[in-house]
């Protein structure tokens, strides 16, 4: 779920933030962006790893089950 944030800031300006907005630049434009909503975008951010996280067990469950080959 990680993309390249860098590519996406250096082309960032608010006529795009309607098509080009992934979490990774929703979270730097609320947390030090004009909004300074510190907590808000935290949650998200964690949010965002709470759920990437759980992709990553059941993936790891799914290949236990199929391949017999997991990561931990």
């Amino acid at each position: 779920m990680s993309v390249g944030f860098e590519k996406i800031i250096l082309l960032y300006n608010p006529n795009t933030y309607e098509t080009a907005d992934v979490i990774s630049t929703f979270v730097y434009r609320y947390g030090l962006g004009g909004a300074q909503d510190f907590s808000f975008s935290s949650a998200v951010g964690l949010f965002s790893s709470v759920i990437n996280l759980a992709i990553l067990t059941s993936a790891n469950f799914i290949s236990r089950r199929v391949n017999e080959t997991s990561l931990f």
